[in-house]
């Protein structure tokens, strides 16, 4: 993908997602999305996945089979999607209605020292998640579009992954809190679940 057609500001996109879907369960990938998620504003709904590369996904999956009755919101980049491509074929065999993932893609490895990607040199996720079965796939690259994503969040309708489209930005970091047991227990308590 040409980053310079990337209009979408990637901190922007995912304020405004968070804020039309207030009720969902959000797990961010390590990284940028992490950033993202904290910045917009932090909660117990939400789930900072450190240090787990590639895990993002799979966990939303567990997490959207064990609370049907929730939205479930991954929230990771393509990097991080690249390394965790076989998730997405469990998630097209199962296909919760109440998960979505968005995928952040800038073409680059932005936590490593922004090497390019898979998705800038010809592997498209939005192509891989088809091929995977997930029927409800987006290619998003205009910011308004925000709003129909939120809409599928919401309804709980159908399994979705989307590939949004943004910009190749180093932003300045917001970091959520780095203590697992601290992030855990405060989930679960959100979720209705004993902590330990």
């Amino acid at each position: 993908m040409n980053q310079t057609t990337a209009l979408i500001e990637r901190r922007d996109f995912v304020a405004r997602l968070l804020s039309a879907c207030p009720e969902a369960l959000v797990i961010s990938g390590l990284g940028s999305p992490a950033y993202d998620v904290f910045a917009a504003g932090d909660r117990p709904e939400n789930f900072y996945l450190w240090g787990a590369m590639g895990g993002a996904a799979a966990m939303g999956l567990g997490l959207a089979l064990a609370q049907p009755a929730r939205s479930v919101l991954v929230i990771t980049g393509d990097g991080e999607q690249l390394m965790g491509l076989g998730a997405l074929a469990t998630i097209g065999a199962q296909q919760p209605a109440n998960l979505s993932i968005v995928v952040l893609d800038n073409g680059h490895f932005g936590e490593t020292g922004m090497q390019a990607s898979h998705s800038s040199l010809g592997t498209s996720l939005s192509a891989v998640a088809r091929g995977c079965g997930i029927r409800q796939v987006m290619e998003i690259r205009d910011p308004s579009e925000v709003a129909s994503l939120a809409t599928l969040v919401n309804s709980r309708q159908a399994c979705v992954l989307a590939q949004v489209h943004v910009r190749a930005e180093d932003l300045p970091r917001a970091l959520p809190s780095r203590d697992g047991v601290h992030l855990k227990n405060r989930f679960r308590a959100a979720i209705g679940l004993a902590t330990f």
